[in-house]
């Protein structure tokens, strides 16, 4: 009996620990292994492209729950399959890793889906117009006639416009859309994050006048007598954003949602998130719910390194299908705001060379960085101009001189236009080039006329970059680019603008093949977020995510690769899509 009673305490006293250990701060692993399916599935007759080296191509693979258990011919394969497989016949169609998006801002693209969209906007006039109508139609029995409403506290935010595609390019004025929101406060963001047009109502509730002065890192732009015009540029931003009310726990678990609906509809297998606190919660609670159908490396701001730090997590600490460890740092702002910085100025602005960020000039970008590389953390830092990005690599290499070695995996996101002695920098240092191609089709456009041409020649470098060694991974940065992966790799192989004036590719010597491109959006996405030896490639033992499309896009006329569909997501061993016949 006294044994019995001694046993009976030692298991209270070990339950009372472990549910001391989940406290707020520590990482709780989610043992999604345990939960999975113990089902085998096997995809036959398909021509199956694994990105893994030492065997390209295979016919057949044979899933085990939510890992791979076997690769090769469908011969070979049926002598795995019994009663009790579920066979799937791939009928000669392409399946490769599932895609891995290495840059995006997961919860804004659902909000984007849900809410207003500029995007389609082709003229200052539909610009205008696109908002009137979502005015009346958000809330009909509010609306008065002329359009304007009465509740004041209910923003209209969102937006993604861009006046490059307008025939007049000078940016939109809040004159524009103040005479029917006089009661709606307005900020919508131009399509690169880095500028926004608020009316008059938001700048009101944001306090500011003729006399607010410019915030360091950005830009409050007045007309010839002094006053807003309603354009806010990369940190003046923050001024709307502190009064903005920020969404609820329920809106960014809506929002995050409708993000996994696209994305399990594009064959994303993972993201790579931009995350902010309040969205992590979203992220928890999905899981909980068993409805996260995708893989997330949520990188926080830099500025919250110390939540992590005190959290216990390095990028090393395995959290199941929501992983943590990278930080967020800028450096610059946007070519599209003329805020990249740069050496020399702007050609169409020789007034400016753009703008290093607050955290730069101030010195907090470098402490926060360097403490949190010795806590074994990943920085991950926004760096456009050809300035900003040598900046940030004469920073890496800084701070790989002061710490002590550690497999550290330093990344500049963007890395759009670089100086060429700094394109080997990227490999010598051990960088990370995280870039979206398709701000190449699309800045493609304009972009000669900001800065000139003899800087475009080296930019956006994926060849040149991959042929240095450089580790280059793929991502959209969604919303302000297509989630499309297949748009991605398109872009990354033809580099035909959207403009249709670059039939042969905008600066064709940086074209990259689609065996290239695949590689960068699979097992290079998954080596920028430490995790290259569980996913990336279709290879025994790793994680089972696929993606089947409806053309092979190694063999089609590389011009039709963003008319390609998906057939067929397959996540953690599950199908969570199928195109409908």
């Amino acid at each position: 009996m006294r044994k019995t009673l001694i046993i009976f305490l030692l298991i209270i006293i070990h339950s009372f620990i472990h549910s001391s250990n989940l406290s707020a701060g520590t990482p709780v692993k989610e043992d999604h292994t345990a939960m999975a399916q113990t089902q085998q599935t096997a995809f036959i007759n398909g021509k199956i492209y694994t990105v893994n080296e030492k065997r390209a191509y295979a016919e057949a693979v044979i899933v085990e729950g939510n890992k791979i258990k076997f690769v090769g011919t469908t011969e070979e394969a049926r002598k795995f399959i019994d009663s009790s497989t579920e066979v799937i016949d791939l009928e000669g169609k392409l399946m490769l890793p599932g895609f891995n998006d290495s840059h995006l801002h997961f919860t804004s693209g659902g909000s984007y889906l849900l809410g207003i969209n500029l995007r389609p906007a082709l003229s200052k006039e539909e610009f205008a117009n696109i908002i009137k109508d979502y005015i009346k139609k958000r809330d009909p029995a509010s609306s008065r006639q002329d359009g304007t409403t009465p509740w004041p506290d209910r923003w209209i935010t969102g937006g993604r416009w861009d006046h490059e595609l307008w025939p007049d390019k000078s940016l939109p004025t809040k004159e524009l859309i103040d005479p029917f929101t006089e009661n709606t406060p307005v900020f919508v963001s131009r399509i690169d994050g880095h500028v926004g047009l608020a009316n008059s109502k938001a700048l009101e509730l944001a306090g500011i006048t003729k006399n607010t002065p410019d915030p360091a890192g950005g830009l409050i732009e007045k007309d010839e007598d002094g006053n807003p015009t309603g354009i806010l540029k990369d940190n003046a931003m923050d001024l709307l954003f502190k009064v903005i009310p920020p969404p609820s726990l329920e809106e960014n678990i809506e929002s995050a949602l409708r993000a996994l609906k696209e994305a399990r509809k594009l064959g994303i297998t993972s993201v790579q998130d931009l995350t902010q606190p309040d969205e992590f919660e979203a992220y928890k609670k999905i899981l909980a719910d068993g409805n996260l159908t995708c893989r997330i490396y949520s990188i926080w701001p830099i500025d919250k390194y110390e939540d992590i730090v005190r959290g216990g997590v390095t990028v090393h600490t395995d959290e199941g299908l929501i992983k943590r460890g990278g930080l967020k740092g800028y450096a610059d702002g946007s070519l599209g705001a003329s805020t990249a910085w740069f050496f020399e100025p702007y050609v169409q602005n020789p007034n400016t060379s753009g703008l290093a960020i607050d955290i730069v000039t101030n010195g907090n970008l470098e402490k926060w960085a360097t403490d949190a590389d010795r806590n074994r953390l990943q920085i991950c830092t926004h760096a456009i101009g050809d300035r900003a990005n040598a900046f940030m690599l004469d920073l890496y290499e800084k701070i790989k001189a002061t710490n002590s070695p550690w497999e550290r995996r330093f990344r500049i996101e963007h890395a759009q236009h670089l100086r060429r002695e700094d394109i080997n920098r990227f490999s010598e240092i051990g960088v990370i080039a995280s870039v979206q191609p398709y701000h190449c089709i699309d800045d493609g456009v304009w972009a000669e006329k900001r800065i000139g041409a003899e800087r475009i020649k080296t930019t956006h470098p994926y060849k040149s970059l991959l042929k240095s060694g450089a580790v280059v991974a793929f991502g959209t940065d969604w919303p302000v680019a297509p989630l499309n992966p297949l748009f991605g790799i398109y872009a990354a192989v033809t580099r035909q603008t959207v403009d249709g004036k670059n039939p042969n590719g905008w600066i064709p010597e940086e074209k990259i093949s689609v065996e290239d491109a695949i590689k960068c959006y699979t097992l290079n996405a998954a080596y920028a977020s430490f995790e290259e030896k569980i996913k990336g490639s279709i290879e025994v033992g790793k994680l089972a995510d696929f993606v089947v499309l409806s053309d092979d896009i190694l063999t089609i006329d590389p011009d039709k690769i963003k008319d390609v569909n998906v057939e067929m997501t397959i996540f953690d061993g599950e199908i969570v899509y199928e195109k409908k016949q």
